[in-house]
Formats: C-alpha cells, sequence, structure tokens
C-alpha cells in the first residue's frame, strides 16, 4: 500500500500541481529506490519515521506501516508539525484506539485522517444515493462481504481476522445506515488457508452479526479462503427492494450496482456500472478494486491539508468500528465450541 500512496501522491503532483511529492520513509532503501526510479523522480529516501520527522522537509505524511507501529509513527509526525493518513486499523486493539484517541482529541483533535477508501468508492457512494432517495424504502438489514483468494502472507502481522479486515465493513455500515449497533456477536473457523501461511491470525474465516435495535441487523463475511480471486459485495435489504453492489463473477475490473423491487417487477429500478483502474503492473488484488478509491481519498486528505479544514473520516470513525469488532469478539463462537449434539 505504500507504493501505490506514493504513485498516487505522484500522479496528483504531475496532473493536478495540489501537492509535491518530497520524500519516501522505508525500512527498505532498495524498494523506495525501484518506485522513485519507476515514476522518475528523486526525492530524499529515510530509513526511519523518527529521521524524517525531524527532517521538517514536509507538512503532510501518509503513514502506511505495519499495525502495531501506527500509533508511534503517526504521534511522532504529529507531534512534528504534520496532518497525516494513517492506513486502517488506528492502532489494532481496543485499548489502543481508545488512548490514542483520547490523546489526539486533547491535543491535535484535526490532525489524523484514518484511510476507509470504501466512503470514496463510486459505487458504493452511488448505492449510498440510491437508497438515501428512498428508491428501496426503510432498510432492514445490510449484508457485506470482504474474501481474499491467497492467505495472509508469511511474515504478516494479524491482529485477527476481524480486526484486520471487517474494519472495512464495519465503517461501511456505519457510514451507510448512520447508526451504531447495540449489540455484536462473532463466528469464526480455522478450515484452509491458516495451514499455508506463516502469519499467526485467529481464523481464516469470520462472521461478524450486529443488530441496531430491533429494526435493523447487519452481517459481514470475511475469508481468506476465497481462492478463485477477490469479493467485494454489499446488499442492502429495503421494504420495497434491495441494492446490490458488486458480485464475483471473475472480472475484476468491472462493478455493478443494481436496485430491484419487490417480486413481480423484472425491470431494475436502477443499473450502473463502473470500470476501475487497470495499473498494468502486478498489486494486490484489493487495489484492482478499490485503486480510484484510493486516489480519490488521498486526493481528499491532499485538499483538506490545502484548506486546513477538518477530515471526512478520522481516529473517532476508527475508534466506533474497533468497538463494534471488540463487541462482537467478546461473543465469539470458535468452530471448537460448536459440536451438535449426537453428530457423527
Amino acid at each position: 500500500m505504500g507504493v501505490v500512496h506514493a504513485l498516487h501522491v505522484h500522479e496528483l503532483a504531475r496532473d493536478t500541481n495540489a501537492c509535491e511529492l518530497v520524500a519516501v520513509a522505508d525500512l527498505d532503501t532498495t524498494r523506495a529506490q525501484r518506485f522513485l526510479a519507476d515514476v522518475g523522480r528523486s526525492v530524499p529516501i529515510f530509513s526511519s519515521v523518527d529521521d524524517l520527522a525531524k527532517s521538517g522537509i514536509c507538512d503532510a505524511t501518509v503513514v502506511v506501516t505495519p499495525t502495531d507501529s501506527h500509533r508511534d509513527h503517526a504521534a511522532k509526525l504529529i507531534a512534528a508539525g504534520h496532518r497525516v493518513m494513517v492506513e486502517k486499523p488506528l492502532t489494532g486493539t481496543l485499548e489502543g484506539d481508545r488512548e490514542f484517541a483520547a490523546e489526539l482529541d486533547a491535543k491535535h483533535p484535526d490532525s489524523l485522517m484514518l484511510a476507509f477508501q470504501r466512503r470514496f468508492d463510486e459505487p458504493l457512494i452511488y448505492a449510498k444515493k440510491l437508497v438515501d432517495s428512498g428508491m428501496v424504502g426503510r432498510v432492514f438489514k445490510v449484508f457485506s462481504a470482504l474474501e481474499d483468494s491467497n492467505p495472509a502472507p508469511d511474515g504478516y502481522k494479524s491482529g485477527g481476522i476481524l480486526p484486520d479486515m471487517s474494519v472495512h465493513n464495519v465503517d461501511e455500515i456505519l457510514w451507510l445506515t448512520g447508526r451504531m449497533p447495540t449489540r455484536a456477536l462473532s463466528i469464526g473457523s480455522r478450515v484452509y488457508s491458516h495451514k499455508l501461511t506463516t502469519c499467526d491470525e485467529d481464523f481464516d474465516d469470520a462472521l461478524l452479526y450486529m443488530w441496531f435495535g430491533e429494526d435493523l441487523l447487519a452481517q459481514v463475511q470475511v475469508t481468506r479462503n476465497h481462492v478463485s480471486g477477490y469479493r467485494v459485495e454489499t446488499i442492502l435489504f429495503g421494504e420495497e427492494g434491495q441494492v446490490h453492489v458488486g458480485h464475483f463473477d471473475g472480472k475484476p475490473f468491472e462493478v455493478t450496482v443494481e436496485a430491484y423491487g419487490r417480486r413481480g417487477r423484472s425491470e431494475p429500478l436502477a443499473l450502473k456500472s463502473f470500470t476501475a483502474r487497470d495499473y498494468g503492473k502486478p498489486l494486490p488484488e484489493f487495489v484492482d478494486r478499490f485503486g480510484a478509491a484510493y486516489k480519490s481519498e488521498l486526493a481528499t486528505f491532499i485538499q483538506c491539508c490545502s484548506e486546513n479544514k477538518p477530515f471526512p473520516s478520522t481516529h473517532r470513525d476508527g475508534l466506533r468500528a474497533q468497538e463494534v469488532i471488540s463487541a462482537g469478539m467478546k461473543a465469539v463462537i470458535g468452530i471448537e465450541n460448536a459440536a451438535i449434539v449426537g453428530a457423527k
């Protein structure tokens, strides 16, 4: 993701003059040099966040480091006067999120933007407009799936599949509905891909259920086991129909949003296709789906920095998502606890 964000900074600087790429910080300086050579740029490369913070070379930074380093790196840069965009999740734990959020609220309330790219995704924005228009009536259920085709890479640090993956789905649901759930429950299992990686993760399949009082339910499904390809799908069920965003068909650069009314109506209420960007190079599969959203998110971050405006998504949104996930994990049902009496 560091390479993806750096590429987008370079493109925005080149095409809009909204910013300038002035430095890269990476423990792997060879990787940084390779990226800069690819885009034809020559800027300082720092081997530590501390050196970058002390340099005074910039005033806005994108933090794309391992989750357990987010707080330390962001705090150092903010203390040096930077405004920062941090890849999700905020810290990876509920306690860490609460502490860091309180620290930011007290001293730097408008210095951190948390990267929730789904809020900047055109298909999801369109779906939200359809729902907000009342096209399918009152929404009573939301289903959101995020399924990787491979296990987490060897050496990857994960705080658990739900904190690592479903934080996107949870924030999406809170954003789409404008509500916080009152109860949550999770179900997890280890059935396949955990055996193919050195990454130590609790589950490779998980479900998260959320209840918003008595009138709204949300279901999140995340997995590392969708071997046929990356799947991202959201369905909003309303009393007069449903809005469906994306489905897996082996076409990673096509995203369809369709709305249907009650049974008996053959014509869709709305139907629109979006073409995702093909970067023409091997990148993580989620970049194929959300590349344009990542770039739009970054452009918004830069605009807010330039105009000294508050960010549209912050540490507070990360904390809210983590509170939901943590509640669900406290009520987790593992596969070993799901035995059926009398089963053979």
